[in-house]
């Protein structure tokens, strides 16, 4: 099953952090084709760079990996799962509920190191990818 990829996953990675369990897991997605990637994602990894030789190879690499298209359908799933985990007293960000949304209405398991994850899943249809 294809694995939306969180960016706590992928800045883990990116920094090199080998020795971690989730590096190997995300590394075997990869040699799998399993990666699903995000524009909201690929936008989160690439802000906040300041060098812009760094900007332009980190880039370069996400680039080998195309975006899922994000649909009206998504978006509305979105809106709907904060409604429900904020009626629940459980906070996130409008990209968190946008993933899980695009996993959910994707039949994709999430991938996350984020332990956010673990309480939108008391409440939302979502299957996160166990290390």
């Amino acid at each position: 099953m294809k694995a939306l990829v969180d960016t706590s996953v992928w800045s883990l990675a990116l920094r090199h952090k080998k020795q971690h369990e989730a590096v190997s897991k995300l590394a075997d997605l990869i040699l799998s084709s399993l990666v699903v990637m995000i524009g909201p994602v690929r936008q989160e990894l690439l802000s906040g760079i300041s060098k812009e030789d760094i900007f332009l190879q980190l880039k370069t690499k996400l680039q080998a990996f195309d975006d899922f298209a994000i649909t009206i359908r998504d978006y509305e799933t979105a809106a709907q799962f904060y409604n429900i985990c904020r009626r629940r007293g459980v906070q996130g960000s409008h990209i968190d509920f946008l993933i899980c949304a695009v996993a959910h209405n994707n039949n994709f398991l999430i991938f996350t190191i984020d332990k956010d994850f673990d309480n939108f899943a008391k409440y939302l249809p979502i299957k996160l990818l166990a290390l």
